[in-house]
């Protein structure tokens, strides 16, 4: 029962987001028409590493507390570039196949293991292990300098996650083969 109010719920955001989405793609045609799908795929890389910056920056100051927070909003912003990516293609998100692909090109963008975990996690934990050092060893105020130091790395990090994801995206919706429709054979009589 619990697994299916969840699932209800991620298909309704899937759905919200969708929405969203296809507004932001529309305004960004408007305001480039002549531009490539490469280029507006790189100008929605950019706005969304605008966020993700910001976001890791603010996260990296909170140490280790804030990385579930941290990686919702990545996850989330790759999440929604990855769908605007294939609206800019024009591919259609509303089947469960595309939806499943949408999630399969997220997993590919992050690389679906542990090795990128522990990389997202690896400044805070540096920072916060430096810091206790430092406390110990009598030097406290260069020791609360430490996450001001993991506060960049962290927004590094966040953007360079949202940039792999844009291009993963670029690379399986902008090579899409679009087939041509039959035309019906002309049958001998």
């Amino acid at each position: 029962m619990l697994r299916g109010i969840a699932k209800e719920r991620l298909e309704q955001l899937y759905l919200d987001e969708l929405v969203r989405a296809r507004r932001r793609v529309d305004e960004l045609r408007e305001r480039y028409p002549s531009a490539s799908s490469q280029e507006l795929t790189q100008r929605l890389i950019d706005a969304k590493k605008t966020w993700a910056g910001a976001g890791g920056a603010i996260s990296g100051l909170f140490g280790l507390v804030s990385v579930p927070a941290d990686l919702a909003l990545v996850t989330a912003l790759q999440l929604a570039l990855i769908i605007e990516v294939a609206l800019l293609h024009k591919v259609n998100l509303k089947s469960d196949r595309a939806r499943g692909e949408v999630f399969d090109v997220l997993g590919y963008s992050n690389g679906a293991d542990t090795v990128n975990l522990a990389s997202r996690v690896g400044p805070k934990l540096l920072g916060k292990l430096v810091q206790r050092l430092l406390s110990r060893g009598g030097l406290e105020t260069l020791g609360r300098a430490v996450p001001i130091v993991a506060a960049p790395l962290t927004a590094h990090l966040n953007n360079r996650d949202i940039q792999r994801a844009g291009l993963a995206a670029q690379r399986f919706y902008g090579t899409m083969r679009r087939l041509p429709s039959r035309k019906p054979s002309p049958t001998a009589a």
